[in-house]
This record gives structure tokens, sequence and C-alpha cells, in this order.
């Protein structure tokens, strides 16, 4: 079992910058950022598996940079040049490498920190 909770959520203008931050009771293999609007799937932000391969979501690419704090269980995401449609619920994940080790499972999930861009 992981215990994930997240931080840093707010209310920015168009082009400002935040720090999320996913406090873990434990690291896994994988570990990640999501992003969920109302009525919509959720999405992948980005992930880091096995604590060095960074993997980033075209739509996040060279404004999103996800890290991982192994002395303290924590899992960021700093956002730079936010935009409205940025605007989500963000979640933290984690969980093994599936089987082949090409994939992550995603067995545990934080209650998400909220963000909401203005334009």
């Amino acid at each position: 079992q992981v215990q994930l909770v997240e931080s840093g959520g707010d209310s920015v203008q168009a082009g400002g910058s935040l720090r999320l931050s996913c406090v873990a009771s434990r690291s896994t293999y994988c570990m990640g950022w999501f992003r969920q609007a109302p009525n919509t799937e959720r999405e992948v932000v980005a992930m880091i598996e096995g604590g060095r391969r960074t993997t980033t979501t075209n739509r996040y690419e060279g404004r999103f940079i996800i890290s991982q704090d192994n002395a303290l269980n924590t899992l960021y995401l700093q956002m730079n040049s936010l935009k409205p449609e940025d605007t989500g619920m963000y979640i933290c994940a984690a969980g093994p490498a599936s089987g082949d080790g090409r994939t992550c499972v995603w067995n545990y999930w934080g209650q998400g920190t909220q963000v909401a861009v203005s334009s």
C-alpha cells in the first residue's frame, strides 16, 4: 500500500508558475502526475520510471518538469508558462512496472490538488 498526498495547487494567471508536490509513504518504480478536468478522461502529464527515466506528454513538453527527491519520498511537478487549458485536478499516482517492463501499473492514487489558470 502507498499513501500519496499532493499540495501546491492554486489559482494563477496565464503565464504564471506553480510547483506541485506529492509526498509518498514509499516510492515505487513508476511515479507520475495526471490531470483531469470536469467530464474528461484522466490523462498522464508526466512520469518517472526507475527514478530516472522521464516522459512528458507533448502538450506539456518544455513547460512542465517532473522530478523526484528519493530521500524525501517526494515527487514534484514544476509548471511554467501556465495556460488556461492547463486548468484541472492534478493527481499523483504510483505503482510498479508491468511484467514486461514496458508500461506502468497505476495501483495507487492521491486525492489531487486543484490548479486553476485564468486568462
